[in-house]
C-alpha cells in the first residue's frame, strides 16, 4: 500500500488543475486515468476537436458567397485535410499537457488504471501490471462523463460524436445524409457542420422542442435561424435502427403514425452521463439521478472527498470542471475546511451551431420558478457595425436584471461572437454588476461587445 497526499480519479479538467495546484503548495498527488493522458474527454473526443472541425467549416461558410465581399469565387474543401488539422491540434495540446506534468516530476504522478474506492481514504487501481492500492488523506472523484446509449434496438449500429472527433476518428469522409438522434447541443453542433459541408442532415428529437433542457426562448429562436436545410422532427420518439439495402433505416413514431428515414450513416447524440466510480455506494458517498452530491465547496458528504466536474452532474462543461477543481484544491489547503465556493449560476455556456448562442446565469424561465422579478433589455445586431461587416445581422444581446436590485443575473446571446462576447457577460454576472455598471463602461467599437453597453444604457 502506497500512501499519498492527494489522489484524484481521473486527470481531465475536474482533475489536473487541482493536481497542479497542490503540487506548487509542496502535496505529493497521484492521478489516475482509464486513457493515461491528461486532459479527458474535451481533448480527447470533445470541445476542443469539434471545435476545430467547426471553425474550420466556418471558413468554407462564408465563402461560398463570395459576391458580398467581392471576392472572385468559394473556396474548395477536403473533410480528410479537416480532420488532419483537428488531428494536429489535439496533438499539439496532448503535448502541451505532458511538457506541464513533467515540470512536476516529484509531486504529481499519472498512472494508467481503472479506480475503485474501497474505503473512504483507499483506492484500488486496476493497471497493466496487476492491482495497485492507495492511502490518501484526500480523494478528488474527477471520473467525468461518457456518451448516452439508450436501450433503443440497433443503437449499436449508431456513430456517436467519438467517432467524428476522437483523435484519428472511425468517420474520415463524409455520408451524403445523415440521421442524428436528439436535438441537444452535440447533435445541433454536428448537424450544422455536417450541413454546410453539404450533407443531407435530419435530427430527430423527443421533445416539442430542440435543446430541450435549456431557455424555450432561447432554443425556438435558434431553431428559427439555424440552416433550413437541417430538418427539424420534433415529438419524434425512435423505435429502432436496422441495416438496410442502402444505409440504415430508422424507424420512429411521428403524430401517432409509425414513419422510417433511411439515411447513409445515424448518429446517436442523446447525451452524457456522469461515470461514476466503483465503489461509491458502498462506502455511503450519496448520489441523486446518476450523479454524486456535493456541496457548492466540491465537498460530498465525506468532508476530504471532493467530485468536481461533470461527475457531479452540476455544470457539465470543461471550463466549469477547470474551476470547480481550483475550488477543490484551495480547500484542500485549508485542511477541508471550506474557503472557496463555486458559483455555478456564473458559468456561461455556447452552443457552437451556425449562428452561435450562448447564455448565462439565470434566466426568466428559472426566474419564475423562484419568483425573481425581472427587467430585460436587449440590443439587436440589425444595428451593429461589426454585423454589418460580416452581413451577419440576425441575432441578439440580451440582459436580465434583478428588479429589486437592478443586478445583472443572467444573459444571453445569439448571433456573431456570442461566444465570445458572453465571457464579458459572465463576469459581470459572477461580480454582481448592475445595470449602472453595463452602461457606463465603454466597449470597444466597431466590435459586437458595444451591444452589451448599449443595451443597459437603454434603461438608464
Amino acid at each position: 500500500m502506497t500512501q499519498i497526499d492527494v489522489i484524484t480519479i481521473g486527470a481531465g479538467g475536474g482533475a489536473y488543475p487541482a493536481a497542479f495546484r497542490l503540487a506548487k503548495a509542496g502535496k505529493k498527488v497521484i492521478m489516475i486515468d482509464t486513457k493515461g493522458v491528461m486532459s479527458g474527454n474535451c481533448l480527447a473526443e470533445g470541445c476542443v476537436p469539434s471545435k476545430a472541425l467547426r471553425e474550420v467549416t466556418g471558413i468554407y461558410k462564408q465563402s461560398r458567397f463570395p459576391e458580398k465581399f467581392g471576392l472572385s469565387g468559394a473556396l474548395k474543401f477536403s473533410y480528410k485535410q479537416m480532420v488532419s488539422h483537428k488531428d494536429y491540434v489535439q496533438d499539439i495540446r496532448y503535448n502541451q499537457h505532458q511538457k506541464e506534468l513533467e515540470e512536476f516530476p516529484d509531486n504529481i504522478q499519472l498512472i494508467k488504471g481503472k479506480a475503485s474506492l474501497v474505503d473512504s481514504h483507499k483506492v484500488s487501481v486496476e493497471t497493466e501490471s496487476g492491482n495497485k492500492i492507495f492511502l490518501a488523506q484526500q480523494i478528488i472523484i474527477a471520473s467525468g462523463a461518457d456518451i448516452v446509449m439508450p436501450p433503443i434496438k440497433g443503437a449499436e449500429l449508431c456513430i456517436t460524436s467519438r467517432d467524428v472527433y476522437a483523435l484519428h476518428p472511425n468517420l474520415s469522409e463524409l455520408p451524403k445524409s445523415l440521421t442524428i438522434i436528439g436535438g441537444g447541443y452535440i447533435g445541433l453542433e454536428t448537424a450544422s457542420i455536417f450541413c454546410e459541408l453539404g450533407v443531407k442532415v435530419t435530427v430527430i428529437e423527443m421533445m416539442d422542442r430542440i435543446l430541450p433542457t435549456m431557455e424555450p426562448r432561447l432554443s425556438e429562436e435558434l431553431q428559427r435561424m439555424l440552416n433550413p436545410n437541417i430538418k427539424i422532427i420534433l415529438n419524434a420518439k425512435v423505435e429502432e435502427v436496422n441495416k438496410a439495402a442502402s444505409g440504415f433505416d430508422l424507424s420512429f413514431v411521428h403524430s401517432n403514425q409509425k414513419k422510417t428515414i433511411n439515411s447513409e450513416l445515424v448518429m446517436m447524440a442523446i447525451g452524457r452521463h456522469p461515470v461514476i466510480p466503483e465503489g461509491i455506494t458502498e462506502i455511503g458517498i450519496k448520489t441523486e439521478k446518476g450523479r454524486i452530491l456535493v456541496n457548492n465547496a466540491l465537498q460530498t458528504n465525506f468532508s476530504h472527498i471532493y467530485a468536481p466536474g461533470d461527475v457531479n452532474g452540476r455544470s457539465m462543461l470543461f471550463h466549469s470542471a477547470v474551476r470547480q477543481s481550483l475550488v477543490v484544491a484551495n480547500n484542500i489547503l485549508a485542511g477541508n475546511v471550506p474557503i472557496d465556493y463555486m458559483n455555478f449560476e456564473a458559468v456561461p455556456a455556447t452552443v457552437f451551431t451556425f449562428p452561435e448562442m450562448a447564455f448565462v446565469g439565470v434566466l426568466p424561465s428559472a426566474a419564475k420558478e423562484r419568483g425573481i422579478s425581472l427587467i430585460e433589455t436587449a440590443y439587436s445586431f440589425k444595428g451593429d457595425s461589426r454585423a454589418q461587416i460580416y452581413d451577419e445581422r440576425e441575432g441578439e444581446i440580451r440582459e436580465f436584471f434583478d428588479k429589486d436590485t437592478m443586478k445583472l443575473i443572467g444573459a444571453w446571446v445569439i448571433g456573431i461572437d456570442a461566444a465570445n462576447l458572453i465571457g464579458e457577460l459572465g463576469l459581470a454576472v459572477q461580480q454582481g454588476l448592475t445595470v449602472f455598471d453595463l452602461a457606463r463602461y465603454a466597449d470597444q467599437h466597431p466590435m459586437a461587445s458595444e451591444g452589451i453597453s448599449k443595451a443597459a444604457r437603454k434603461l438608464m
